[in-house]
């Protein structure tokens, strides 16, 4: 086979899966990087909701008054890191998850359950990409709840790591990361296939569409399941801000029940109208990032449950 004729084959195995992850690691590590100022507002927002009071805009306003535009970035390290290892386990898994469950079945069933088959893939990827995140994610929520803590990404992690151990320094939020990454995660996929589909049956199949029209539905489809995600998860969103504000006693379940008994319904929602706007534009940007890149490196072999 010649050089060229290697160079149009299109990857399988290992290799399809190794650019599935890496599609996932690009799009994820740069729409939550990107994001880090409207992060660290909404983080100020939960952490704080008697300061900051008044809204997106003005909490923006607010923040870079008192302490400069500088803070906006407060925790990009630790934030494109977390979110670029997420990225890689989350996307990467999801497809690697949709298969096996698909060749397991048969196509047919496979076709006849696609959003079970879409709920539990994304569930199980995101409870490994968890893993890798909550460390970084624990140090982000530290560096902006406590500017003064540290000065960036390695001597925040390191100081956890010393103080407070692995488990109590960057797993006590474990808990609410799941609660909230993995509903967050199966919604985000589900309404994304789902939503993709219902506008793919209305304007024809994917094969004659042009790649700006296939990334423009890939835009509304992840607008739509972003806005859906974070509606769903934006309780534990809250409880992980919290949790992670500082180091406390007890066991973390106790201190997830005492927290949700303070903040009430309205608290555990504080911040939602900003997480709404993040989520959702993330999401979007997200799965059209992830589409354009995995066309880019040929990995186009991903299994199809759709119907015809």
């Amino acid at each position: 086979m010649s050089l060229q004729q290697q160079a149009t084959v299109a990857p399988t195995g290992a290799a399809l899966y190794a650019r599935f992850a890496l599609a996932g690691a690009i799009c994820c590590g740069v729409t939550h990087g990107a994001l880090t100022p409207v992060d660290v507002v909404k983080t100020r927002i939960q952490l704080e909701p008697t300061v900051y009071s008044k809204g997106m805009a003005a909490s923006f306003r607010q923040v870079v008054k008192a302490e400069g535009a500088g803070v906006l970035l407060t925790g990009f390290g630790p934030t494109f890191a977390g979110y670029f290892l997420q990225g890689a386990f989350k996307f990467g898994g999801y497809e690697f998850w949709r298969k096996t469950f698909v060749d397991a079945i048969g196509q047919e069933a496979a076709v006849n359950n696609r959003t079970a088959i879409y709920l539990v893939s994304a569930g199980i990827a995101e409870f490994f990409a968890d893993v890798a995140l909550c460390p970084l994610e624990a140090t982000r929520i530290r560096l902006v709840s406590q500017p003064t803590f540290a000065t960036g990404l390695v001597s925040g992690f390191s100081r956890i790591l010393k103080e407070e151990g692995v488990i109590r320094g960057f797993y006590s939020g474990f808990g609410p990361i799941l609660f909230k990454q993995i509903p967050y995660t199966m919604a985000k996929f589900v309404v994304f296939e789902r939503a993709s589909e219902a506008i793919l049956d209305s304007v024809g199949p994917k094969e004659n569409l042009s790649s700006g029209t296939l990334t423009s539905i890939n835009l509304g489809s992840g607008l739509i399941s972003g806005v859906a995600a974070a509606i769903i998860s934006q309780p534990a969103d809250t409880l992980l801000s919290k949790i992670n504000k500082a180091s406390g006693t007890g066991s973390v379940m106790s201190r997830l029940v005492g927290l949700a008994g303070q903040l009430g319904v309205r608290g555990l929602f504080l911040g939602l109208g900003p997480r709404i706007v993040m989520v959702g534009t993330l999401t979007a940007f997200q799965f059209a990032i992830y589409g354009d890149i995995k066309k880019a490196l040929g990995a186009t072999g991903g299994v199809e449950i759709r119907k015809a």
